[in-house]
């Protein structure tokens, strides 16, 4: 079973940047697609960002076009998510996800096509 574990969240002011980071211990992990997803409270989950397997091609809410920024550094079993200019409306828990990819180059964006979860990393963006 895939391990991932997220970090990086934090209360942090509007304006404000930050980084998630999300690891795996699996030796196959230049295999998997994967993503960030979001929920905010009473809120359902939100698709974020989604990469490819090996980084190179990526997807984007419209909510954090420019903002946000997905990468996947296969050597070292770590997906990121470069966060800048962040809004109240960003606060959320954020979970990273990941699925075993049979095309290099497809990104994924639907909640259902994800196996994988990890526990969530609280994210507080406060004016």
């Amino acid at each position: 079973q895939v391990h991932l574990v997220e970090s990086g969240g934090g209360p942090v002011q509007t304006g404000a940047s930050l980084r998630l980071s999300c690891k795996s211990d699996d030796r196959m992990f230049s295999t998997y697609i994967m993503a960030w997803f979001r929920q905010a409270p009473g809120k359902e989950r939100e698709f974020v960002a989604g990469v490819s397997q090996e980084g190179g091609k990526t997807n984007y809410a419209d909510s954090v076009v420019g903002r946000f920024t997905i990468s996947k550094d296969n050597p070292k079993n770590t997906m990121y998510l470069q966060m800048n200019s962040l809004k109240p409306d960003d606060t959320a828990v954020y979970y990273c996800a990941s699925t075993l990819g049979l095309f290099k180059s497809l990104v994924l964006t639907s909640a259902e096509q994800f196996d994988a979860w990890g526990q969530g990393t609280q994210v507080t963006v406060s004016s």
